[in-house]
Formats: structure tokens, C-alpha cells, sequence
């Protein structure tokens, strides 16, 4: 066994190798970027050797300065990780020419399946189920174009190397198409360094499901079962689940088969997914191989009670295959989340800073037997750069079923803090909570179908928006008691010195609040107001709390709660206990709550409110102030993510019409076209390509086309 291995990697998954090498007695080597040289895997590892640089290609995909660290710190092996050089073959026989062990395939299965050109044709020749389309590289957007005419529209354009979602688009045009072809190959040569692309027929209505194998160097073969990751987004896992609500036995087991033979065929061995396109009726045809680690690989983890990181370290140093096919069952279920530093609430679009406030969910065993896993590489302080890819955390639960795994995941996203930067984990709730997602009826179109214009937060039903107000409510006037004398709130006894007090204190009487719901950027529309009158008493651990509309009309009535509240001091968090005793029922809630004077924002599970509490002769008074009017930026392009401006495609002057492109961001590898909203004249262009922009940096301004 290796005593001393370097991960040449960043980030949860440099991280998530580290600890596997750690319990099993390896040392481990980290490398890091200028970047990353405070990094928590730099930290983490027992020794760390700088690369330099700031990007990626001046850093973690420079193979010689990697080579150049194994050789100064005596590493025996690399690790690669995902991403950067994982799927490079050259990199893997360069290290063997140093006698420095790659843990992951051999070279030669790497170029075989690392380009998707040759893999399909190899696939094919396997006896494997492959997509319809034009195996070849495609030189020009002309030929794209012809070759797609052929195929019959929808048609994929995707990059022959990498993965990732990057150097993918979907064309249902020929003008699409030919846009699609010139960004794909951007970003595959930005991000793989290749720029070649093909072109196969998009399946409708799929679902992404892939099978994870396991092979050794001697060869031995068994796959552990399949990984559900329908939730995309611009092709790019964000939900995935082990195992798939999708899968019968049968087509389990024929897709197990035919990722195995795959796999024998090019000489395979380490940890390795062969990934599938399944339609409706179960068929199911091959869509590449990923020589590596997969990000989602905890799923099947937590399903099979292997670690993928640990086998794949006993292959690379020669060991047998440890298990065998009839030995591997799937015991419950998994769902992993992915964190984006991004904003869902502005089309998903990156987002960078620090991070203010981290207080991921402990990692642990609930008394439900359930578990809750985090894989991460940031601690709070940290900062979110431009430079790499923005996944922050991959959320893990486990639980005997699907129900129980989705619930799990609910409340560990529930309590999840994160302050400082845009993060996706309102969307994550919600597609927790969308029928359609519980029903397990997924494609990977499911994003686009569900979220048509985005995603805009999550309307709360009445008696949950209800809750939330009763939430603030208590909140408020906790608050206010604290801020009060301690006999201040009492009015059957007058106020005495606080030595005089008795030992036992009289029961207050209530206060009343009216919480009054606003809609300001993300939040649901105004609901009604809620007169809450709370009755704290010193010996109770809850409020009692009579809620009515306000204004109340002369009969009405009130319903009648007991509410329990338990705020953090040093975060957003609050946990809740609202019995209801109409209802007779009871009902818990962890959400997020913080105070800007009398203003109070909660969050949710995808829903965000606004509220005012106030007493009620200020709130008979609130529709006389003057609401706050933002300035109109309806004349100009603002930069809708940080990132470095590639291309301005228009002049000052010009005329242009709506949807037409007016110029290329670049962001964390991914290349997002900014369109006109409108016809209408460029005034102004005051952004130059090469610049990095900030959110919201001003990149042209309009005039009315006619002036």
C-alpha cells in the first residue's frame, strides 16, 4: 500500500480524498493555486506545495508542476479527483514514466472513453446501445447545420472531450444550430483545451440514469447499481438519487451488463460510470463514460456501504477487487444536492464573495436511523472566486425509502446557514416539496417544464404563510420583552423595584402585533394582515397566541396557538414548535429569520417574506408612508453575473432587434449570451471586451429605436 499520495485536485472533492487516505494511514499531499493557498483542502492535507498561478490552466493543469510535487514530496501516487486532469491520458502516462501511480484507469481506456467520438464507435462495437447521430468531428457550422437537417431536429451539440454540462447545446433550429456549434466549441476549448464537437439526436423526454462499475488489474468486473440525475440544469447535474424511481430489475440489470462489458473491452480498471439516456419505455442507449471519480458518488455509497475513494486506492496499488457482484444489494435510498454559489432567483447565474456565515447541518445518525452527509470544501470566511467551478457543498441523506430520504434531505436543507453570497438552496427545497419530483416523474426537462420563467420563490399556502406570520409574531415580542424591564409587561400588579419581586411573577397580560406582509424582489405577493395578540409568561417555555385579520371586524373570532421558538445567537436560524388547538395538530419548522428594525425577512423551503410587526397604532398609520421608488435601469445592459466580458457583437448606433445577442459573458467556464429585450439603438457601449464586471456592472445603454 502506497504511504504518501498528493491529490491533484481543489475544493469537497480534494477534501473528500483526504479523509478516506487519512483513516486509511496514507499521507496525503495537497496542491493549490494562489488562489487557493488558504483552501480548507490545503489546510486539511499533511503537507501542501504551491503551483502558482491564478486559473486553472496556470495551476491544476499544469502536469509538470504536478509531477514536479510528487517528485519533491515523495508521493507515490496521484489522485486526480474530477475535472482538471482526471480524463487526461497524457497525463496518466507521464506519470508512469516517472513511476508515479495514477489511481484511475489506465491511459488507454481514458483516451477510449474520454473522447466521445471514439467511445460511441467503440460502444457500438461492444454490443452496447448507442444514440442515433453523426459519429465524427464536425469541421465547419455549414456541415453542422447539413448533418443536423439530416439527423431531424431536436439534435445535441456536445464537445468530443470533457463533461460537466460544458460544451453541450440543444438546437431545435438551424439557427440554433449554427450559434450552438460556435459557443460549444468556446467552451470546450476553454475548458478541455479541445474544441472539437458532434452532433447526435436529443432523445425526449429522458431520464439520466448511469451505472457506476468497479473493476481490477486483474480482470474482475461488477457495477454497483444505478445513480438517478435527472434534475439538470444547461445540462449540469444539480439532484441525484441512488437508486433510480425509474428502474425495474430487469432493466437494472441490463444496463449493469452492458456497462460491464464496456468496460472489459477497453481493459478497464478503478472506480469508473458508464452514463445512460433512458426514454419512457425503459429503452435505454449509451452516452459516454467517465474514467473517474463522478461527483455524485456518495449516493452509491450510501447505498452499498463501500467507499469508492478507498477501493479505488486498493486497485491502483494492485489489490484484488474485494466484493463481488452477488454480494452487492442497494439497502435504502440516497439523495445528494448539489450547492451552487449562484443566484436562482436571476436565471441561476454565478455568483461570487464571501462566505459571511457557513453552518452546514451536522454530519450524523438521527434517531430515525436516517443520515445526513455533507461533502465540502469551504468553511465560513472563506471566498467563492471567479476562477472555478461555483459548486460549494454536495448534501447528502440517506433513509430507508424514497419518503423518508426526500424528508431527510428537506430538513438538513432546512438547516443549512449560508450568508454572503447568492446560493441555489431555496430551489433545492422547493423541487424537494414539487409533487412531480416526489412522484418520482422526472426527465431531465424537468427544470425547463417546471420553471418556464425561472425560478421565482415558492408561494406558501395560506395556513403555512399563516405560520410564518405566527413565527415573527413571537419573534417580535420576545424581542420586545427582552429590550422591557423584567416587570414592565406586567399590568395586573404595579411596577415595583426588581428586589422587591416576588419569587413566582404574575401572568402578563397579551401584546398585540400586526404583522403585515409586503412584497419586495423574491417575496409572494402581500397577504393579509394578522392582528396577534402574544401572552408570554417567565414559567412557560411557550407564547399563547390569539390571531385574527386585522382590522378585525366586530364578530370575529380568533384561533388560538401555543408557539415554541429557539433562535440561534450568532446566525439566521430558528426552530419552531406551533401546536395548533383547533386543529389539535402540531408542527415544526427550522427556517431562517433576521431583523432589519421592525422589517423582519424569513425563509423558508423556497418561500422568502417580507413582514412588518409593529403595534397596532403605528400599523394604523403605515399606508402614509411614502414607499421607496428604485431608479429606472430599463435603458441599460447590466451584467447579470461576475464575469469576464468575451464578446461585444454590436456597435454604438446600431439598431437591434428583440432576442438578438448582444454580447458573451464568461463565467465560471460556462458562456451565457446577454439578448435585447427589445428593438431598440445602442447609445452607448461602456464595457470592453477582456473586462471583469461585477453584478449589475453596466455594459450598454439604449435609446428608442426611431431617435
Amino acid at each position: 500500500m502506497f504511504e504518501k499520495i498528493l491529490i491533484a485536485n481543489r475544493g469537497e472533492i480534494a477534501c473528500r480524498i483526504i479523509r478516506t487516505a487519512r483513516a486509511m494511514g496514507i499521507k496525503t499531499v495537497a496542491v493549490h493555486s494562489d488562489v487557493d493557498r488558504n483552501a480548507q483542502h490545503v489546510q486539511l492535507a499533511d503537507e501542501a506545495v504551491s503551483l502558482g498561478g491564478m486559473t486553472a490552466q496556470e495551476s491544476y493543469l499544469q502536469a509538470d508542476k504536478i509531477i514536479a510535487a510528487c517528485q519533491q514530496t515523495g508521493a507515490e501516487a496521484v489522485h486526480p479527483g474530477y475535472g482538471f486532469l482526471s480524463e487526461q491520458a497524457a497525463f496518466a502516462t507521464a506519470l508512469a514514466k516517472q513511476n508515479i501511480t495514477f489511481i484511475g484507469p489506465p491511459p488507454t481506456a481514458i483516451a477510449a472513453m474520454g473522447d466521445k467520438i471514439e467511445s460511441k464507435k467503440l460502444a457500438k462495437a461492444a454490443g452496447v446501445s448507442t444514440v442515433p447521430g453523426h459519429v465524427g468531428v464536425i469541421k465547419t457550422a455549414g456541415e453542422a447545420v447539413k448533418i443536423a437537417n439530416d439527423i431531424g431536429y431536436p439534435v445535441m451539440i456536445k464537445a468530443s472531450a470533457g463533461g460537466g454540462g460544458k460544451g453541450m447545446r440543444v438546437a431545435h433550429s438551424a439557427a440554433e444550430v449554427e450559434s450552438g456549434y460556435a459557443m460549444a466549441m468556446r467552451e470546450a476549448a476553454s475548458s478541455f483545451g479541445d474544441d472539437r464537437v458532434f452532433i447526435e439526436k436529443f432523445i425526449t423526454s429522458p431520464r439520466h440514469i448511469e451505472i457506476q462499475v468497479l473493476a481490477d488489474r486483474h480482470g474482475h468486473c461488477i457495477h454497483l447499481n444505478e445513480r438517478e440525475c435527472s434534475i439538470q440544469r444547461r445540462n449540469q447535474k444539480v439532484i441525484e438519487e441512488a437508486p433510480s424511481p425509474f428502474l425495474d430489475a430487469s432493466t437494472r440489470r441490463a444496463m449493469g451488463e452492458e456497462a460491464i462489458r464496456l468496460a472489459m473491452a477497453v481493459d478497464y480498471h478503478s472506480a469508473g460510470t458508464v452514463e445512460f439516456i433512458v426514454d419512457a419505455e425503459r429503452n435505454f442507449y449509451f452516452l459516454e463514460m467517465n474514467t473517474r471519480l463522478q461527483v455524485e458518488h456518495p449516493v452509491t455509497e450510501l447505498i452499498t456501504g463501500l467507499d469508492l475513494v478507498e477501493e479505488m486506492i486498493r486497485i491502483a496499488a494492485g489489490e484484488l477487487l474485494r466484493h463481488q457482484q452477488k454480494h452487492i444489494g442497494i439497502n435504502g435510498w440516497a439523495i445528494e444536492s448539489r450547492l451552487y454559489a449562484e443566484d436562482p432567483y436571476r436565471n441561476f447565474m454565478p455568483a461570487i464573495g464571501r462566505l459571511s456565515l457557513y453552518r452546514p447541518p451536522a454530519e450524523q445518525q438521527h434517531d430515525d436511523n436516517s443520515l445526513t452527509r455533507n461533502d465540502t470544501g469551504v468553511a465560513e470566511g472563506d471566498s467563492i472566486s471567479i476562477y472555478y467551478d461555483p459548486m460549494i457543498a454536495k448534501l447528502c441523506s440517506w433513509a430507508g425509502d424514497r419518503d423518508a430520504a426526500i424528508d431527510r434531505m428537506r430538513m438538513a436543507l432546512d438547516d443549512f446557514i449560508m450568508r454572503g453570497i447568492g446560493h441555489n438552496i431555496p430551489f433545492l427545497s422547493a423541487v424537494m416539496e414539487h409533487d412531480r419530483f416526489c412522484r418520482g416523474d422526472i426527465t431531465t426537462a424537468f427544470i425547463d417544464e417546471e420553471y418556464k420563467d425561472g425560478f421565482q420563490g415558492v408561494t406558501a399556502a395560506p395556513d403555512r404563510q399563516r405560520d410564518l406570520g405566527l413565527i415573527i409574531a413571537a419573534a417580535a415580542d420576545a424581542d420586545a420583552v427582552r429590550q422591557l424591564p423584567q416587570n414592565a409587561r406586567s399590568t395586573s400588579q404595579p411596577a415595583a423595584h426588581p428586589a422587591a419581586r416576588p419569587a413566582v411573577q404574575p401572568a402578563v397580560q397579551p401584546e398585540n402585533w400586526v404583522v403585515q406582509f409586503v412584497a419586495e424582489g423574491n417575496s409572494q405577493p402581500a397577504a393579509d394582515d394578522m392582528l396577534c395578540a402574544v401572552q408570554s409568561d417567565d414559567a412557560a417555555a411557550a407564547v399563547e397566541v390569539a390571531v385574527s385579520p386585522y382590522p378585525a371586524a366586530a364578530d370575529t373570532t380568533s384561533d388560538r396557538f401555543s408557539i415554541e421558538i429557539d433562535r440561534a445567537i450568532d446566525t439566521p436560524r430558528l426552530a419552531a414548535r406551533i401546536t395548533d388547538h383547533q386543529q389539535q395538530t402540531e408542527r415544526h419548522y427550522i427556517c431562517q429569520l433576521h431583523q432589519d428594525k421592525d422589517r423582519w425577512h424569513i425563509h423558508y423551503r423556497g418561500t422568502d417574506l417580507l413582514a412588518y410587526a409593529r403595534p397596532p397604532h403605528i400599523a394604523a398609520l403605515a399606508h402614509h408612508m411614502k414607499p421607496v421608488i428604485a431608479p429606472d435601469r430599463s435603458n441599460m445592459l447590466l451584467c447579470p453575473m461576475p464575469g469576464n466580458l468575451v464578446t461585444v457583437l454590436v456597435a454604438a448606433g446600431d439598431i437591434v432587434e428583440a432576442g438578438q445577442t448582444l454580447c458573451i459573458v464568461e463565467a465560471m467556464k460556462m458562456e451565457n449570451a446577454l439578448v435585447a429585450e427589445k428593438r431598440c439603438r445602442v447609445a452607448s457601449i461602456d464595457a470592453k471586451e477582456g473586462d471583469i464586471l461585477s453584478v449589475d456592472a453596466v455594459i450598454m445603454k439604449f435609446t428608442d429605436a426611431e431617435t
